[in-house]
């Protein structure tokens, strides 16, 4: 029987929020598979074992620039430790900068981004300064360049923590900003479930059979709700099967928004800061005791 740990059983904790004994016998459950053991706890608990998923462990901000005709744009990312840098002025100017700097140069990647001229020097000389200026690191994250079928809609939210680059076809302006604030609000994973990974579908039906037969359902009927929850699933993950969140009847999905207006969306691109990052935290009692216990040694 595999060993387990107590930071396994941490680990599995921050990922789903689920109690501390619950993590531990999922684990044993699981032979101390962290996967298997979220799976066993989204079984047992449902949403609850879900929300790491969207929790935000680092700091930075997106910046967005588009072309004058709406027709090119680019959106980017740039991560610094703390919130209060992250409210900076010069660091929100090098965010704009940058994404300026993406949308007229197509640099291929963060490395021929930061060779990029800016100011006096280059992008990458830029941060650099900044960095012994205020004294605390940045980096460049990543950064998305898009031509648009149609033409781009933009969103930036909540501090500039999540952004939004959405290419439609047909409607009109209100209608872009709709659709950007929408993708904002509930981070859809695709743009249709052809989007939508094989791999997370056959978990999302692992999940629904256990919870089936859990349940006490007839295994005979088992099947048939499984694929009933993943089509659920899926409308729920990707943006045209989602109801519209300004929907006045609570009903009208995104697709059924965009046949009434004559519309289509082609592609859209959302960044969330610190998505997948796992911030550093201090704990500062035990920083002061050792320093304590240091200057006693001296």
């Amino acid at each position: 029987m595999a060993e387990i740990t107590a930071s396994m059983v941490k680990e599995l904790r921050e990922r789903t929020d689920a109690p501390m004994m619950e993590c531990k016998r999922a684990l044993t459950e699981a032979a101390g598979d962290l996967a298997k053991a979220e799976e066993i706890l989204r079984v047992k608990l449902g949403s609850k074992a879900s929300k790491a998923a969207s929790r935000i462990t680092a700091e930075g901000v997106v910046a967005i620039h588009r072309s004058s005709d709406d027709k090119l744009g680019a959106m980017i990312e740039i991560n610094c430790e703390t919130d209060f840098v992250g409210k900076n002025d010069e660091f929100l100017k090098l965010a704009r900068d940058c994404a300026a700097l993406v949308t007229e140069h197509d640099p291929m990647d963060v490395t021929a981004l930061s060779a990029l001229p800016m100011g006096e020097g280059s992008v990458e000389s830029t941060r650099t300064a900044l960095v012994g200026k205020i004294g605390e690191n940045m980096s460049i994250r990543r950064f998305v360049r898009i031509t648009a079928q149609g033409r781009l809609a933009a969103y930036v939210h909540g501090g500039a923590k999540i952004g939004v680059l959405v290419d439609y076809l047909g409607g009109d302006d209100q209608l872009g900003k709709d659709l950007a604030m929408h993708i904002a609000a509930t981070k859809p994973k695709a743009l249709d479930s052809s989007g939508v990974a094989l791999d997370l579908i056959e978990s999302e039906r692992r999940i629904a059979i256990e919870k089936a037969r859990e349940a006490g359902k007839p295994e005979a009927l088992i099947e048939k709700i499984a694929e009933g929850s993943i089509q659920k699933f899926l409308n729920e993950v990707t943006l045209l099967g989602q109801v519209f969140v300004k929907a006045e009847d609570g009903k009208q999905t995104i697709a059924q928004l965009l046949k009434a207006k004559g519309a289509s969306v082609a592609g859209f691109t959302l960044f969330v800061v610190g998505e997948g990052l796992v911030k550093r935290t201090n704990d500062f009692a035990a920083e002061v005791a050792a320093q304590a216990a240091a200057a006693a040694q001296k």
